[in-house]
């Protein structure tokens, strides 16, 4: 006996007249209490007898007939063929909900749509009623499941006592299985079930048996589908734990880093419906791949900092298995007030599936120009690294890197050489990465550096945490909070290539005050101190956001950041901050935001900045 078999049972089991259906005129017709809402010309009210307990909610969502007035389909036919099927489908959700003696209306102009043949539709219709009078909500009087595999979690509206409904039964059943399936009998199935419902005490007796099956190991991997993409590297890229025991995260592992490459717009994983010889299970795989080739732009709007462009291409499959290219192009400060043109171009290539299944090597080389209000740069850096992705919250980073720049200031012209060692590591346990509402997002950087010349060596040290918790009706209010801080360790201040050392300002940082506008100016010049980043840093942000609509948010935040002179937040310091708001619109990828931000404290700008973006500031 099949799943889909357990997902209908109350059907087949539960035996009693559940539905009728009356004329308007019913004397029920008094008793209900509820709330109406229209959807363009046609009303639909929805009341529940009794205590409604959210019912009218859940039936609205449930309905075709409030599905076909939100599309704007709201011709006669339309709506009658939808209230007819509406019967079954509100009956569903009531087993579900553990009443199954519930009695159902739904009448179109104070006509009962069950008693209107499908050819005689009325031309239009201007009042929908949809009207439950629930009966009495049934209880387990017996809720067994067996035999349950170790650590098998059972939902715990499965328990005698609790409300009886067909969709916790479903629930178990399927917990039941998956059980057996996560302790590697792949073909676990629901084996036996019987429940009744009894009228008279208003219970529900249910039993389901399990039938485990016998304990699977993986066997071959099948591909098909694959036309650009070298099949060997295929099966590396995939992973498959072939000869390994039956585990469903494993082949859900499978399927993450195939989509990880973005080779591929489809990608099926079956498993073999019968067993070879020792137990083992075949799983075929088939892929479809998309074009390879990919362009994409991004633009970032201030008032003071001027426009950001940005645009790459990509190819997702260079050669044949699965190697990325992406080039990358970037124009920032863009009719700045406070600056020159800065641009960057960036080459990478990735290569997955190098060493393990899960890590994936890459080479980057940057060519990067800024003209700062206080300083110039040309940077050139060349790296080669390896990704590793241990789970899917947890990755790391390391890498080797050689990099040389020129900075021109008011000192004259330094020039930097290192060779540098960079590490990262994040944790990521948000419910949404573009936008997310609850959970953190923690991040550590290590970059270890030798000097070549007269450069110093040392370590630059840097860890930021996200924080983001919501409250309220449908989480409409959502706090979020940013904190960030870094150090350099074992270089003087004069001797530290200038893109490791700390700024404060701009809209990563902290709004409202100018782009980079808080440094430290320690290092004698011929004018006197020239002003340069800090040694340490130190930022804070805090946001509260309200969904004011499906699309709108309203946000209110706050930033500080202070800059040190020396490593380990030691010497003089200053600080500033910064307070706004803004306002979001969902798309597809992401929030547009905007914000609007002024000074609070601090010396280091004046008048409003304005941002414009794709994303929540963090």
């Amino acid at each position: 006996m099949g799943l889909l078999r357990a997902a209908v049972i109350a059907a087949t089991a539960l035996a009693a007249p559940a539905l009728v259906m009356a004329q308007s005129s019913s004397p029920f017709s008094g008793l209900f209490g509820g709330g109406s809402e229209a959807d363009g010309p046609v009303k639909l009210d929805v009341q529940v007898s009794g205590e409604d307990d959210g019912l009218s909610a859940k039936v609205k969502n449930t309905s075709l007939i409030s599905a076909a007035l939100s599309e704007g389909r709201t011709t006669g036919q339309d709506v009658l063929a939808a209230a007819r099927a509406d019967y079954a489908r509100i009956l569903g959700l009531m087993y579900d909900e553990g009443y199954y003696s519930t009695i159902i209306y739904i009448t179109l102009d104070g006509v009962e749509a069950a008693e209107i043949a499908p050819l005689d539709a009325p031309q239009m219709v201007t009042n929908v009623a949809i009207r439950l009078e629930t009966g009495p909500r049934f209880t387990f009087s017996r809720a067994a499941i067996d035999p349950l595999a170790p650590e098998t979690e059972i939902p715990e509206g499965y328990a005698v006592g609790e409300t009886g409904g067909t969709g916790v039964i479903k629930s178990a059943a399927v917990a039941g299985v998956d059980g057996w399936r996560n302790a590697g009998h792949a073909k676990a199935d629901v084996g036996g079930q019987n429940i009744v419902a009894d009228h008279n005490q208003n219970t529900v007796d249910s039993q389901i048996a399990l039938a485990p099956g016998p304990t699977v190991t993986f066997g071959k991997l099948n591909i098909t589908g694959n036309q650009r993409m070298n099949l060997r590297r295929l099966y590396k890229i995939a992973g498959f734990p072939e000869g390994t025991r039956f585990d469903p995260e494993e082949i859900e592992d499978v399927r993450k880093r195939l989509r990880r490459t973005g080779v591929f717009s489809a990608i099926t994983l079956e498993e073999a419906e019968t067993l070879g010889p020792g137990g083992t299970m075949d799983v075929n795989l088939t892929v479809v791949e998309q074009k390879p080739r990919r362009i994409g732009a991004g633009f970032e709007i201030s008032n003071t900092d001027g426009a950001m462009v940005s645009a790459y291409w990509m190819h997702r499959n260079l050669l044949g298995g699965g190697e990325r290219l992406r080039i990358d192009g970037e124009v920032s400060d863009i009719s700045s007030d406070t600056s020159g043109l800065d641009g960057e171009f960036k080459l990478r290539i990735d290569r997955p599936a190098t060493i393990t299944a899960d890590t994936t090597a890459y080479f980057e080389t940057t060519v990067e120009q800024k003209r700062e209000e206080e300083y110039d740069s040309d940077t050139g850096t060349v790296s080669f690294g390896l990704n590793h992705i241990f789970s899917d919250r947890l990755t790391a980073d390391a890498a080797i890197e050689y990099s040389k720049s020129r900075v021109r200031d008011d000192n004259g012209t330094s020039h930097f050489e290192v060779i540098a060692f960079p590490m990262n590591v994040e944790w990521d346990r948000r419910d949404e990465p573009t936008d997310a509402k609850r959970g953190y997002w923690l991040s550590g950087d290590l970059v270890p550096f030798y000097g070549l010349e007269e450069t110093g060596s040392g370590a630059q040290i840097e860890g930021e945490g996200r924080a983001y918790y919501s409250f309220g009706t449908d989480d409409r209010f959502t706090l979020a909070g940013r904190a960030r801080i870094g150090t350099i360790v074992g270089s003087d201040i004069e001797d530290t290539p200038r893109d490791y050392l700390f700024y404060s300002g701009g809209g990563s940082s902290v709004r409202g005050q100018p782009y980079e506008s808080l440094g430290v100016e320690v290092i004698p010049g011929p004018d006197g101190p020239i002003e340069t980043g800090g040694m340490s840093l130190a930022n804070l942000s805090a946001e509260i956001r309200y969904q004011l609509r499906e699309k709108i948010g309203l946000v209110a935040f706050a930033d500080f950041g202070q800059v040190w002179t020396e490593g380990t937040f030691g010497g003089d310091s200053g600080n500033h901050s910064g307070a706004g708001v803004g306002v979001r619109y969902a798309t597809p990828i992401g929030p547009l935001r905007f914000d609007i931000a002024g000074p609070v404290s601090g010396e280091t700008g004046n008048g409003v900045q304005l941002y414009l973006g794709l994303g929540q500031a963090f």
